[in-house]
């Protein structure tokens, strides 16, 4: 689940219109060659153009309730995964560019229930959800608190050391 709603108001637009998309299409490229097997793309600002960006082939899913925050992008993946018959959900954000599909690999390959790319011991995405805790994830998310604060209260995230294959800085101002 690329998770690429918002209106990138740090960055001055949307990012997944940056780089005339080239960030959304890496994104969707880390998650289809890394291993998952259905990738959805939620979109919110700037949904009609980010749409005509994303690759043949992946979903869309447009939050409309975006503009409340990461939270918004985060219930409407998981309205989508719950249709399915998926085991896990691996959320990435659009906005961590380095993160190939070998970061995706590893943190799926490591067959947790509860997994986090670690970078040099700090914790950052894709996050590796098993099905059972859906519900959990989706009923603490609020505002720009995503899967945070449950990820918070886990003694059992098993940390998947990623930073020999990228840096997962997410980057919330453009770069000069």
């Amino acid at each position: 689940m690329l998770l690429a709603a918002g209106a990138g108001s740090r960055y001055g637009s949307p990012k997944a219109l940056a780089h005339q998309g080239a960030w959304l299409r890496t994104a969707v490229a880390a998650l289809s060659e890394g291993g998952c097997v259905q990738v959805v793309a939620v979109l919110g600002a700037a949904a009609e153009d980010a749409r005509l960006l994303v690759p043949h082939g992946v979903s869309t899913v447009v939050a409309a309730d975006w503009a409340t925050g990461m939270s918004a992008s985060l219930r409407a993946g998981l309205a989508v995964a719950e249709s399915t018959t998926a085991s896990h959900a691996l959320l990435h954000l659009v906005d961590t560019p380095d993160v190939g599909p070998e970061v995706v690999a590893r943190v799926l390959g490591s067959g947790a229930d509860i997994a986090r790319a670690g970078y040099s011991g700090v914790p950052g995405h894709p996050v590796l959800l098993s099905r059972r805790y859906w519900a959990q994830v989706r009923d603490s998310a609020t505002g720009d608190h995503g899967a945070r604060d449950f990820l918070r209260t886990r003694q059992d995230v098993v940390l998947v050391e990623c930073g020999d294959l990228a840096t997962g800085v997410d980057h919330d101002r453009p770069q000069p």
